[in-house]
C-alpha cells in the first residue's frame, strides 16, 4: 500500500467508514442526507465532508437546476474511497477507469431524483435511529443487490430455487427495529410516473416470490400524493390483492417533514387505521 492510503486510512472514524460504505452501495447522497443521518448538525457534517473530498475519499457535484438557484452538494465515492471500501470488504479494488466511469454514470443518470428519493427514505430511518436509542436500521440493501436471480435466496433454501427467475426488483430492502418490534420490508418508491396497473403487477411479482421462497415481507409503497394512495387502494381491492401491502403519502395531512417511522402507514385490507412502520409486523405467511 502507498503512503497516502495508509495516512488517510489511519484517520478515518467509524462514521466515515459508514458513509463510505453507504456511498459504495447506494451511489449518491446529498449533504443534507449525510448530515441528517450521521451528524448532529449540518455545519459539522459539511466541515467533515470537505476534508474527505480534499483527500479524494469523496467527490462532489451539483446537478443543473432548470428553475434557477442551486442544489446542495451531492457526494459520491472518490478514487481513494473506492479503494478503501474494496479492501475493507476483501474485494479487489476496481481499476481507476472503472471507478471513474461509475462516478460519471452517477452524476449523469437521468433517474437521479428517484435514487435520491429512495436514499432519503432510508437516511430518514437512519436519522431516527441515531436520535432514538430504542430504534435501529438493521439492514439497508439497494436495488443493485437484486440484479441477480440468487439475490432473494438464503443459504438454507434448497438448490432447486436457484433456477427461479424473480419478476420483481425492489427499490430497496430494509429491516427496522424499535421498542422490541421488528419489521422486514421491500420498498417501492413511487414518483407517480408509472400507471397504477404497473404497481399492481409488482405486487403480483412479490406474491409469486413469496410462494417460491416461503417468505412474505410487506411491500411498502412510498407515494408522492394522498390522491394516488387512495386510487392505489381502490385498484388493489378491485384486483383482489391479498398480499401484504402498506402505503403512505408524503403530502398526507401536511406531513411533508414526517419520518417514515411515524404513524402514517395504511395496510391494505386492514381497518385498524394508520400504523407506525415497526407495527407493520414480522414476515408473515402468504395470504391468498
Amino acid at each position: 500500500m502507498d503512503e497516502p492510503f495508509l495516512r488517510v486510512q489511519s484517520r478515518l472514524t467509524d462514521r466515515d467508514h459508514v458513509l463510505l460504505g453507504w456511498l459504495a452501495d447506494h451511489g449518491v447522497l446529498t449533504s443534507f442526507q449525510v448530515a441528517h443521518a450521521l451528524y448532529p448538525s449540518l455545519d459539522f457534517a459539511q466541515r467533515r465532508l470537505r476534508k474527505l473530498c480534499q483527500v479524494e475519499l469523496l467527490a462532489r457535484f451539483r446537478p443543473f437546476r432548470a428553475e434557477g438557484g442551486t442544489h446542495p452538494y451531492h457526494y459520491v465515492l472518490g478514487q481513494l474511497g473506492t479503494e478503501i471500501v474494496a479492501i475493507a470488504r476483501g474485494e479487489d479494488p476496481p481499476r481507476k477507469d472503472q471507478a471513474r466511469r461509475r462516478r460519471w454514470h452517477l452524476t449523469n443518470r437521468a433517474n437521479l431524483p428517484h435514487l435520491l428519493g429512495v436514499n432519503q427514505f432510508f437516511t430518514d430511518l437512519a436519522a431516527y435511529a441515531r436520535t432514538h436509542p430504542s430504534a435501529s436500521l438493521d439492514r439497508w440493501w439497494p436495488a443493485s443487490r437484486y440484479a441477480t436471480r440468487s439475490a432473494f435466496l438464503e443459504e438454507s433454501d434448497p438448490p432447486t430455487l436457484a433456477a427461479y427467475i424473480p419478476k420483481v426488483r425492489p427499490d430497496g430492502y430494509g429491516v427496522f427495529s424499535e421498542d422490541g418490534g421488528r419489521v422486514s420490508f421491500y420498498l417501492e418508491y413511487d414518483t407517480g410516473s408509472e400507471p397504477l396497473t404497473t404497481l399492481i403487477a409488482k405486487v403480483d411479482g412479490y406474491r409469486e416470490l413469496a410462494h417460491v421462497t416461503g417468505r412474505s415481507y410487506p411491500v411498502l409503497f412510498w407515494l408522492h400524493s394522498s390522491v394516488r394512495e387512495l386510487h392505489l387502494h381502490q385498484r388493489l381491492t378491485a384486483a383482489g390483492v391479498r398480499y401484504p401491502v402498506a402505503t403512505a403519502a408524503v403530502d398526507a395531512a401536511g406531513q411533508q417533514a414526517a419520518s417514515p417511522t411515524d404513524r402514517q402507514w395504511l395496510m391494505h385490507r386492514f381497518s385498524t387505521g394508520r400504523q407506525r412502520l415497526v407495527d407493520l409486523g414480522h414476515p408473515r405467511s402468504v395470504d391468498v
